[in-house]
């Protein structure tokens, strides 16, 4: 396609965007005033379906999680572009990852796309897909969505996250979390405590442990891990204790290797105290490291500084995503962009800042930018073949390493 129909259609996309600001807007602040929890996102799954299917999208509700959604236009025979919604808060703080804003940026990306080819008559045959992904911070929905079959007629996938800088390429840490349960035996604490078997010597020894093996740990391998239950009554020697642990590293295979050190510091703590030990690790939804598609973050890299955003050289961001597990599925990208604060994720100040009018519009422009790389893919053959290219390689490595 000739570059002046693509500038056409990127400047359809934009303008398109910018007309619906205001309905972006009020959409994202009614998600952020009603916070819900991983899988109870029924308020923001049909606030989001409803906006959609008004805007003349083909909406299944309910896709095939109860507050998970596939909403497309087009047709086949051609492309199938994947774009992201997420929705669910967090305990206490609210919106603090900024998640309101991340259900905007989907839907305003698949709403520009939709009507810049719309505007336009010769144009390549797609179909648009925007899924709702319940469950983030947690939950793993969009694992469950891989298994579902649900991304297997997906060409490519897109999605951005807010925090305070903008990265190109995050840092994104394979996760896995585990529930470690001592079991010893109560006693009187003052009476007979020769008597007891004390289960919270265990998950004090375990959680030392593991602060004595961060002296071996690579730079990039992260262990968090609090003690969920330590007993009753200082009188009675804990028979129970729990801890909950969350680890993180580099790619999937350093992932297995800190398992197995982290869970020779759970054993070693019931072998020490004579307690028995059950460690429940949460495999089903383990978060993959995140396969960032060279090509399509350098597209959406020159689209974004088209409309003003910069990269900062040394900029970074670690965290997990189950965006990681489909980024091995389907060629896709994971773009971290500034909303204008200085606040961290996770925090009452990000939510704050998340509710602001600058947080909006610095989404909708990250928007923009999905939107513009969507339309340089569709409109040049070379663009696809060297995505999928990058897809096979960067797997053909992994799977060699």
């Amino acid at each position: 396609m000739a570059d002046d129909q693509v500038a056409v259609m990127k400047q359809r996309a934009i303008e398109a965007i910018d007309q619906h600001s205001a309905d972006l807007y009020d959409l994202n602040k009614s998600i952020l005033e009603n916070p819900e929890l991983a899988f109870k996102e029924t308020y923001a799954h049909d606030q989001l379906t409803a906006f959609l299917a008004k805007r003349g999208f083909d909406v299944t509700p309910h896709y095939t999680l109860d507050t998970a959604f596939r909403a497309e236009s087009g047709e086949d025979g051609g492309l199938t572009i994947g774009l992201i919604s997420e929705y669910d808060a967090l305990p206490e703080v609210g919106h603090a990852c900024g998640h309101n804003l991340i259900a905007e940026s989907g839907v305003a990306a698949a709403l520009g796309l939709k009507i810049a080819l719309e505007a336009v008559n010769q144009k390549p045959k797609v179909k648009i897909v925007l899924f709702g992904t319940p469950a983030e911070e947690g939950g793993g929905s969009k694992i469950v969505m891989i298994n579902n079959g649900c991304f297997k007629d997906i060409d490519l996938c897109m999605m951005v996250h807010p925090c305070p800088v903008d990265v190109l390429k995050p840092d994104i840490l394979a996760r896995d979390s585990v529930t470690v349960t001592y079991k010893g035996h109560a006693a009187h604490a003052a009476a007979f405590p020769w008597e007891g078997i004390n289960a919270l010597d265990a998950v004090v020894m375990a959680y030392n442990s593991v602060s004595v093996l961060r002296q071996q740990m690579k730079p990039t391998w992260r262990v968090h891990v609090i003690i969920s239950e330590g007993g009753v009554k200082p009188n009675i020697i804990p028979d129970r204790a729990q801890l909950k642990c969350s680890i993180r590293a580099q790619t999937d295979d350093d992932l297995e290797v800190l398992m197995k050190k982290v869970t020779g510091c759970f054993e070693a703590a019931a072998t020490a105290t004579g307690c028995k030990v059950a460690i429940e690790w949460k495999s089903s939804t383990k978060y993959s490291h995140l396969d960032t598609n060279n090509t399509l973050a350098e597209l959406y890299q020159a689209n974004a500084e088209t409309l003003g955003v910069t990269f900062p050289p040394k900029a970074d961001f670690m965290a997990s995503t189950d965006m990681g597990n489909v980024s091995h599925v389907v060629p896709s990208i994971h773009v971290m962009y500034s909303i204008g604060t200085t606040a961290p994720n996770h925090s009452h100040a990000f939510t704050t800042a998340a509710a602001t009018q600058l947080a909006s519009e610095k989404t909708l422009i990250a928007s923009k930018a999905m939107a513009m790389t969507a339309i340089d893919v569709l409109c040049n053959q070379g663009l696809i073949d060297k995505v999928r290219n990058d897809f096979k390689k960067s797997h053909v490595k992994s799977n060699a390493e």
